[in-house]
């Protein structure tokens, strides 16, 4: 103990002597308690610069699971052993953010951002990292002062801003923002390389980004597969992917906001994934997964393979979540229109969604998703909320298919604010799926006629 108190003075002594170090004093950042809700992209304030500055805080997310999944799967001779998973009603991993900071001059800024724990990583791990600046008085004092009054340049290895609906997800332990515990069906999310420059002035709103199309940095030569007649091409190469948003946001009294704005997102030669690119996973743990069963000839009664168990939460990450399956190209459009009065705010996602198959090809294949919710909050400062929300993906696997699949899911949920910090949500859900084959080869589908639905709980801290 008198370790640490001899540590302690050193520490105060220290940043005693170097005054100019300092913490939270940080510009232009959207605060992680529930000031934070509802601001999106970018922001500029007025909070002045006392030198180098440091910011640190956390999020932890706990869900209590009481969720059930259905097939229509019945008396299969070729699986007679074939079932889903009986979850039990428990809790899940809990998880766990970190974030670290500093403001490195007037208008510049730092941010690292760390799962600490996610249900794809037990162990810590970097999400990423930006450099965010607002001012360019390091090159010169007031240098482009009227032009950077309104622009801001994000650069590094970060969450890409490609539509509103990431701004209103859950984010690992960072859940205080979503309203609900799950994020929309097929979520789109990425963390790659690159830069973004915001023009935000009276309600107008702007960006344009480009990134260079990775998940994983690397430079490995790309090495192409094979032809088959399938799949004739394999990528040569990587090309930048583009993201655009336009869009309008204004106060237009005290109790009435409107926003309204389009994103874009289009990348050539990819090797990522938009919708598979989360790797924290998905809060609906083990969903319309099966336990280890047997193939059999019926006509021998002898097995002829076995399907191991996919309920692995590291593994099998995204149970509850669609993702589109494009080829090395693909190209989004998101339209995301809010509008909040006093209490009551309705924020909604139109998404079309346009890829090849295969790598190499280039027959187009569309899938497309349309979100609403509305959420009513009410009590001293809002601290209490109810809400539901109703998610549609409609579109074809494959090119070849012959009719469109679709999921849908209806979130209810209540929330309260215990401090601005501390957040208890209850939910129950309702997914389904329709027009699912029976049969991937010899193998069931479990999402034929398939469906989930039960009790969510989660505790979110953030600061």
């Amino acid at each position: 103990m008198k370790n640490i108190y001899i540590l302690l003075v050193a520490l105060v002594s220290t940043f005693t002597i170097n005054a100019q170090v300092s913490f939270g004093h940080i510009q232009n950042q959207i605060p992680r308690n529930q000031k934070g809700i509802n601001q999106f992209d970018v922001k500029k304030d007025t909070v002045a610069y006392k030198g180098i500055s440091v910011d640190m805080g956390a999020a932890f997310a706990l869900q209590f699971q009481a969720l059930n999944s259905f097939n229509d799967q019945k008396n299969l001779a070729s699986a007679p052993n074939y079932r889903l998973n009986n979850l039990e009603n428990n809790f899940n991993l809990p998880n766990a953010n970190f974030t670290i900071g500093a403001q490195l001059y007037d208008g510049v800024r730092v941010n690292l951002d760390v799962y600490l724990a996610s249900r794809h990583h037990n162990e810590t791990w970097v999400k990423g990292g930006y450099l965010q600046i607002d001012k360019l008085d390091f090159i010169k004092k007031d240098f482009l002062a009227d032009l950077m009054q309104y622009t801001t340049i994000k650069i590094g290895q970060m969450e890409n801003n490609y539509g509103d609906a990431h701004f209103r997800r859950s984010d690992n332990g960072n859940a205080l923002m979503n309203p609900f515990v799950g994020n929309n069906i097929m979520d789109a999310f990425s963390t790659e390389m690159g830069a973004e420059v915001y023009y935000n002035r009276s309600g107008f709103v702007s960006m344009i980004g480009v990134t260079n199309s990775k998940l994983n940095q690397n430079v490995q030569e790309i090495v192409p597969a094979p032809a088959t007649t399938a799949k004739p091409d394999s990528n040569t190469t990587i090309s930048p992917s583009i993201l655009a948003k336009l869009g309008w946001d204004k106060q237009i009294n005290d109790d009435l906001r409107i926003r309204l704005t389009g994103s874009y997102y289009h990348t050539a030669n990819s090797s990522g994934n938009l919708y598979s690119s989360d790797r924290a996973g998905s809060r609906f743990y083990g969903v319309m997964t099966h336990p280890e069963y047997a193939i059999i000839d019926p006509a021998t009664g002898t097995t002829t393979s076995t399907v191991a168990n996919n309920f692995d939460p590291t593994a099998n990450k995204d149970t509850g979540r669609f993702n589109p399956g494009y080829g090395n190209w693909a190209t989004s459009y998101m339209i995301n229109p809010f509008i909040k009065y006093k209490g009551l705010e309705f924020f909604g996602t139109l998404e079309f969604t346009s890829g090849g198959d295969f790598k190499g090809t280039d027959a187009t294949r569309k899938i497309n998703q349309y979100v609403g919710d509305v959420v009513y909050r009410f009590g001293e400062n809002e601290r209490f909320y109810v809400g539901g929300k109703y998610n549609l993906v409609d579109g074809k696997l494959s090119n070849a298919s012959a009719q469109s699949i679709q999921i849908n899911r209806f979130e209810g949920a209540a929330g309260w604010f215990m401090t601005k910090n501390i957040l208890a949500k209850l939910e129950y859900v309702d997914q389904n799926y329709k027009n699912f084959s029976q049969f991937n080869g010899a193998t069931p589908n479990d999402l034929f006629g398939g469906s989930f639905k039960g009790i969510m709980f989660e505790a979110v801290i953030s600061f």
